[in-house]
């Protein structure tokens, strides 16, 4: 078994949620899942405890409130709140980090966005107080959205994109975000933005942004994407054990700032008008 390692979260989208991919984490020294509370439609989190069962003590645990049956999504303080308490009961215990649930998806329709998101932060501010959970955060899809946004409590998470598929504008809005929240932590996600295998790069070799090219392309991809913007953990998908162990091994790889900083550049000068 390999020691535990915080910079990869098993994150549970789309996961049929399996007893041996848990295990499969814990000896790769993966403790950490990344769930919400409307993923496997609004079950993940009970299915999860039971699934898990003696296993679910081995593993930290986040999720996400502000999704609701129905397709709604909500920033009502009494909801989120309620959200949280339901969590806890579906877990069985109190989840390590809840997160606001792409808030802009609220936000966009918002008289006044920044009063609407320091309420919701306030409200998973006090439920860590309370003890519902041990830290809070806040997860964007699209951090341009939140420009606009002013101050807000300093979260302990701020979960973004990151990887070769986040675009320039992306990339520094969600640097600006970390700039002006100033998070305990930054964790990735999406670090694939839904390519899977080789085939799905084309001409285009990930492997240029690790020295010594070493791994596969796939590795390549998921080390570069702990750059791209500066993340300390990244939450990624899959229900396959070889996958996972794949990432994991890209853990011990080094990758060339020197090629991040030229990437960069390229994405900048790409945006540039003709």
């Amino acid at each position: 078994m390999r020691g535990a390692d915080p910079r990869v979260v098993l994150g549970l989208h789309r996961s049929r949620h399996e007893r041996g991919l848990l295990k499969e984490a814990l000896e790769l020294g993966v403790t950490a899942l990344d769930t919400s509370a409307n993923y496997l439609g609004f079950r993940s989190h009970e299915t999860l405890a039971k699934v898990a069962g003696d296993l679910l003590a081995e593993f930290t645990i986040s999720t996400k409130v502000g999704f609701f049956p129905g397709g709604e999504h909500s920033l009502d303080p009494v909801r989120l709140l309620q959200a949280v308490e339901r969590t806890v009961r579906d877990l069985g215990r109190e989840p390590d980090v809840v997160l606001l649930h792409n808030p802009e998806h609220t936000l966009g329709s918002a008289p006044d966005a920044h009063a609407v998101l320091a309420q919701a932060c306030g409200v998973l501010v006090d439920a860590t107080a309370q003890g519902l959970c041990q830290g809070w955060g806040i997860s964007v899809w699209d951090t341009t959205a939140l420009a606009g946004i002013g101050d807000v409590p300093r979260p302990d998470v701020l979960m973004v994109r990151a990887g070769l598929f986040v675009g320039v504008g992306d990339l520094e809005a969600s640097e600006r975000l970390m700039k002006r929240w100033r998070p305990v932590s930054v964790w990735g996600m999406s670090p694939f933005g839904g390519v899977r295998g080789a085939g799905g790069w084309g001409e285009f070799d990930p492997l240029v942004f690790l020295r010594d090219g070493q791994g596969s392309q796939q590795q390549a991809a998921f080390r570069a994407a702990f750059h791209l913007p500066a993340v300390d953990a990244m939450a990624v998908g899959t229900d396959a054990p070889e996958h996972l162990r794949e990432l994991t091994e890209a853990l011990e790889f080094t990758v060339d700032g020197g090629v991040v900083k030229e990437y960069r550049q390229l994405l900048r000068a790409l945006r540039q008008p003709v």
